[in-house]
């Protein structure tokens, strides 16, 4: 396995920093936000992706010596107004992942609120079906991170139909794989492990995210959450600061054969509002996992 993580945290900062930061401090990869270049994540120009473009991102990972795992655009793929955009923007992150040798573009399944569980599992079928043909004409594989996305439903539901072991197995009729990120099987109070061990063979990409419970908060809101703007009953954190027992993941990941990136994907707001504060939770992260995560 390599340590890496998603290069969003750091928005602010060029590629080349990011990646000269990075290999600095013994991480093996990146995972590069590769949202369209008017979005402030976006570190891969995959909507103007020409041969300077392809050069230029190359150019990095040669001199660091970094691998590139996935390009990531976290996205609703079945909006029933943006869907179509959406969907397109993925096949350019396929094409431009198979320019670079990157193995993984990673996405999100999504959810059109306005139409049932069932249909919306028959309106993926028909979306993605056209995008894993493209993925897999390019020797890349499409990877869904099973985040349950509330806020994209108006009434705080799951968004992205990927956040279950149960749904897990669906995807994989559909040729996707899945980016495994423990944190928010926790938050949905499933054991991370238990849901980790059937899947590993269908695991392209891992995410490392911890997840911290507030106490007392959920004995107000209950496990759905508030229905006003409170804050809920967890938080993200980075790996080591949650509840999340790294040493039983990663076991279970070297167990089932897994050899590829574990990326640390930034999202704990106590280490978050300035460069140095998120590098400062990056380094926590690969305190915690470095040992773990061995080549």
């Amino acid at each position: 396995m390599k340590l890496g993580f998603l290069t969003a945290c750091l928005a602010e900062s060029d590629l080349t920093d990011v990646a000269e930061w990075a290999a600095d401090q013994g991480f093996e990869a990146l995972e590069v936000a590769g949202w369209p270049s008017s979005d402030e994540r976006s570190h891969i120009r995959v909507d103007r992706f020409d041969d300077a473009e392809l050069e230029r991102v190359r150019g990095v990972f040669t001199r660091t010596g970094l691998a590139l795992s996935s390009i990531a655009y976290y996205e609703n793929n079945l909006h029933p107004e943006h869907g179509p955009r959406v969907n397109a923007h993925v096949r350019r992150c396929v094409e431009a992942a198979a320019a670079l040798g990157c193995p993984t573009v990673g996405t999100f399944v999504g959810r059109d609120p306005g139409l049932t569980v069932r249909d919306n599992l028959k309106k993926a079928a028909d979306v993605f079906g056209p995008l894993v043909e493209h993925a897999r004409a390019h020797g890349v594989a499409i990877v869904i991170e099973n985040c349950v996305m509330r806020s994209w439903h108006p009434d705080g539901y799951p968004g992205n139909l990927a956040y279950s072991p149960e749904l897990w197995e669906w995807m994989f009729t559909l040729g996707l794989k899945l980016n495994y990120d423990p944190s928010h099987l926790v938050a949905l109070g499933i054991d991370p492990v238990a849901a980790l061990r059937p899947h590993v063979g269908d695991i392209a990409h891992v995410q490392a995210k911890d997840t911290e419970i507030l106490p007392g908060r959920i004995d107000r809101t209950g496990f759905y959450g508030p229905i006003s703007g409170e804050k809920g009953w967890y938080r993200f954190r980075v790996p080591g600061l949650g509840r999340v027992d790294w040493t039983r993941v990663i076991d279970a990941l070297h167990e089932g054969g897994y050899t590829g990136v574990v990326s640390v994907e930034h999202e704990d707001p106590v280490w978050s509002g300035t460069t140095a504060k998120v590098r400062e939770g990056l380094r926590i992260a690969h305190g915690t996992l470095r040992h773990l995560v061995r080549g």
